[in-house]
């Protein structure tokens, strides 16, 4: 299975979060925020600035150093 961080797919593309490669602090932040294992994201918008997801119907922008901390499985033909 291909795995990648989430600030590398491209507007449009969905992936299911695999893991989060941050700290205890990173970790607990992006928990609260729904970023759990199984959860799907969808970008919305990824170039200059943050990177904004769609998560569970909410949109969640991140910065891109936070966003490198999600580990991701994009989802095949998406």
């Amino acid at each position: 299975m291909e795995v990648t961080t989430l600030d590398s797919l491209k507007v449009g593309q969905r992936a299911i979060v695999s893991s989060i490669a941050g700290g205890r602090m990173a970790s607990k932040r992006l928990y609260e925020m729904g970023f759990n294992r199984g959860s799907q994201v969808r970008i919305i918008k990824n170039d200059i600035g943050p990177i904004i997801v769609c998560l569970a119907g909410s949109k969640i922008a991140l910065g891109v150093g936070l966003a490198r901390k999600i580990v991701v499985q994009p989802e095949k033909g998406a």
